[in-house]
């Protein structure tokens, strides 16, 4: 009699087991079984328990359990001690951890037995269940028969939470094959016959004729040339071997590497996580070399070693070593991994180069036609790690990523070679970090140039017709070139885009964009600059130019009106004035200094409608630009050269200076 808490036992079964895990653990017990007759026609007959509900969305009743039921040994006595005993020691040679049977318990109500064994008093029959308090052996019965030959039968019922969603037949029968395929693809190793039937005997399916005919099989294996993997651990090295297989007709099924540990399956990863053109299937390919679209597959690497059978879990679900960057065994599961997909990618070969070559002309595309920054990071950059179909996004931070990475590698080596090289090193080294640094700075030169091209496109976007027929309001173009009720102490320079009326722009000292000039004034240019050039210096500061602009929304021509109250080159002129009476000072109380020779630009953007040029011509007297796209008037009196410039005019202009530019990185002028 045990004394074992087993609900306890059974709750602190470690993740990585599943559903399937239960039910091999029974199946390998029944080989075990028949290894132990020394048996040559070995049978294990999995029979699978329905639900008497008919599913009426699937058409196809849920899996209650499972009757496993084999022509080995039996329960003898010895099997029944160690089935009694928590931790048995009983099969490890064959690998047993004397542990399996809890995880019966963590998936299904009821683990049932029934055997009928041989003796030196002849054949006897022993039922039993195991029990969920201390007890694991409960209700034993033990009683002479008449059968003349062993068997046992194991039933797992009643399946918790519903937790077993396959339902197909052949689902379940596949998935059992890969799980136990060591046990099948041993040439010296004569496996039992495997079989799973309904409960009434339908639907007969044979798992070793998964892979016994090479021709129709659904599993196939790839030869190798090497199948060993030799890994450094932290006091000796380990020898891995790799069988490769190809699973036919996969469904939904991706690539993966199984670990193994006494022929039993424990762990299975995608391939695609360390390469990632395996996430989709392969094609078998016709003598003439196109792809067969009815023979689709994917890959399968099973990898054994004497490592991994003495480190794996009590449950079979993992192992002992850290998943990565193990440093008490110094081998890792992601160490064994990463080499057998490496060593799966060079068995596919060409399909997989295929794949990478394929990656790289999307991500070159990308950057040749939206992302022209990039062209200096991409040449030298690792795209392995990348996923097979990248979205743009995934694009952009593997590359912003790498560009990163380059600029703290091109800081670290300055900085080492300012704090230790000699002037040998500096002469023999300065001409790389030069090159280096200047490649990181193409990048973000093209990058701002490329912003600059969508900016001009939006721009020229607002000047036109809205479905409705109607114009962008002044407001909204306004805040293309500059946020309304802003300055340029919080805006800072990357978020306005000033250099499309004047380059200069972006550098002015104070910019002031729709908002009063001194506190509780309504009075509001639309943009006012106030520019401290670096040429002038102390006493000079008052001379610096101020430049004052309006915006008119587009086709507006009201404004020309003699009752109008806004008319934008009075507006200016008005402004100016109260500049030079010293009324305004900037946010921070700074004086604005004027002094009499102070020169002030005021401009006025609108559409030149007809109506205006009349204006402008006879009642302002402004004189046309050569390019009739602008008027102009010097204000002798006020020191204030004024002009008036169409919008198509402020985008023309912005779109030629920058043209050379675009044109010199590549980007689309058209």
């Amino acid at each position: 009699m045990s004394n074992v808490n087993i609900k306890r036992a059974v709750e602190n079964i470690r993740s990585g087991t599943t559903v399937y895990t239960p039910l091999v653990e029974v199946i390998v017990n029944a080989i075990q079984a028949i290894e132990d007759k020394s048996s040559s026609d070995g049978i294990i007959e999995i029979i699978v328990e329905r639900s008497t509900q008919q599913d009426l969305e699937k058409g196809i009743r849920s899996v209650e359990g499972f009757s496993i039921k084999d022509n080995g040994i039996g329960f003898i006595q010895e099997n029944r001690n160690s089935f009694d005993t928590l931790y048995s020691d009983y099969k490890l040679a064959q690998g047993g951890k004397g542990f399996g049977r809890f995880t019966c318990l963590k998936y299904f109500e009821n683990l049932i037995i029934q055997s009928v064994f041989e003796d030196e008093k002849g054949f006897k029959q022993r039922k039993f269940r195991m029990g969920k308090g201390n007890d694991i052996i409960v209700d034993e019965e033990v009683s002479s028969s008449k059968e003349t030959s062993s068997y046992t039968i194991v039933k797992l019922e009643n399946v918790k939470d519903g937790k077993f969603s396959d339902k197909k037949l052949t689902t379940i029968a596949r998935i059992l094959t890969e799980k136990l395929l060591p046990y099948f693809i041993d040439s010296e190793y004569n496996c039992p016959t495997i079989y799973i039937t309904e409960s009434n005997g339908s639907g007969k399916i044979v798992l070793n004729d998964f892979i016994k005919n090479q021709i129709s099989a659904s599993i196939k294996e790839i030869p190798l040339q090497n199948s060993n993997l030799l890994i450094k651990g932290n006091s000796k090295e380990h020898i891995f071997s790799v069988r490769l297989f190809k699973f036919y007709s996969p469904k939904n099924q991706r690539s993966k590497i199984s670990l193994v540990a006494h022929r039993r399956e424990v762990t299975d990863t995608a391939i695609h996580t360390y390469i990632p053109e395996f996430i989709e299937e392969f094609f078998d390919r016709n003598t003439n070399g196109e792809e067969n679209r009815d023979r689709n597959f994917v890959v399968k690497a099973y990898v054994f070693g004497d490592y991994l059978d003495e480190n794996v879990s009590l449950e079979r679900g993992g192992f002992e070593f850290h998943k990565d960057n193990d440093l008490i065994y110094g081998v890792s599961q992601s160490d064994i991994e990463k080499a057998a997909a490496e060593l799966s990618g060079e068995a596919i070969g060409d399909e997989i180069k295929v794949r990478q070559e394929r990656k790289k002309e999307r991500v070159q595309d990308y950057v040749d036609n939206e992302a022209p920054w990039h062209r200096q990071v991409l040449k030298n950059i690792d795209l392995s790690s990348m996923p097979y179909n990248p979205s743009k996004e995934e694009i952009e931070l593997k590359l912003q990523k790498e560009k990163h990475r380059l600029e703290v590698e091109v800081s670290r080596k300055i900085s080492h070679l300012l704090a230790e090289g000699t002037v040998d090193d500096l002469k023999q080294n300065v001409n790389q970090l030069v090159s280096e640094v200047s490649d990181t700075s193409k990048n973000d030169l093209i990058h701002y140039i490329a912003l600059r091209r969508k900016v001009l496109e939006l721009f020229g976007k607002n000047l036109e017709l809205d479905p409705e027929g109607k114009y962008s309001s002044e407001g909204t173009v306004h805040d293309i070139i500059f946020p309304r009720r802003k300055d340029t102490d919080n805006v800072v320079f990357e978020d306005h885009n000033l250099w499309i009326i004047d380059e200069r722009l972006n550098f002015t000292n104070y910019v002031s964009s729709d908002k009063p000039l001194n506190e509780g004034n309504t009075d509001r240019p639309d943009l006012l600059a106030y520019d401290r050039r670096i040429l002038f210096r102390g006493d000079n500061e008052a001379s610096n130019p101020v430049t004052i602009f309006e915006f008119k929304k587009p086709q507006r021509d009201d404004f020309t009106n003699p009752s109008s109250n806004e008319d934008p080159i009075q507006q200016i002129v008005r402004y100016v004035n109260q500049v030079r009476e010293g009324k305004f000072k900037t946010p921070e109380g700074r004086k604005i200094l004027i002094a009499p020779n102070t020169p002030f630009y005021g401009y006025v953007v609108c559409d030149l409608t007809s109506k205006v040029e009349s204006w402008l011509e006879y009642e302002k007297d402004y004189k046309p630009m050569p390019d009739k796209l602008g008027w102009f008037k010097w204000h002798d009196n006020i020191n204030l050269y004024m002009e008036v410039i169409s919008w198509d005019k402020v985008l023309r202009d912005a779109e030629m200076r920058n043209r050379i530019f675009f044109h010199k990185l590549g980007i689309n002028c058209d």
